[in-house]
């Protein structure tokens, strides 16, 4: 008589295993960098109208030092959100603080005389979230 085996073998069992262990270990670090990069863009996004202020008012003849927030045009500061821990312009200098949940990087952005040229600083660029 033939027996027939419905099954998998404990071998096969343990490769399967051990084939998503090894992709666990891989995609989960990716996973999580992808995330607070998808969060901190909204950081970003929320320092652009900002940035179209001031550079406007430097444009229109302001001074860096005139161009603070809720001042010649520049926006009252945004309240905090999910991913957003607080928003200040001071001196035409934009900085944009992440909250926890979306890594606490600060991305700062600089203008130059006339605001056509702005210079990105801050601790996103060392994470990896923002770029020059």
């Amino acid at each position: 008589m033939l027996k027939y085996s419905i099954g998998f073998t404990i071998v096969e069992l343990l490769i399967v295993i051990a084939i998503i262990g090894i992709l666990s270990v891989i995609a989960i670090p990716s996973y999580k960098h992808y995330t607070t990069r998808a969060r901190f863009t909204e950081v970003m996004l929320a320092a652009a109208p900002y940035k179209t202020a001031v550079a406007l008012g430097l444009q229109e003849g302001l001074s860096k030092t005139d161009l603070n927030i809720s001042e010649n045009g520049i926006p009252k500061a945004p309240s905090a959100s999910k991913n957003l821990a607080s928003l200040k312009v001071k001196e035409g200098v934009i900085t944009a603080t992440a909250s926890k949940l979306a890594g606490g990087y600060t991305y700062i952005l600089t203008p130059d005389e006339n605001g056509s040229i702005w210079s990105v600083s801050g601790t996103c660029l060392d994470a990896g979230l923002c770029r020059k």
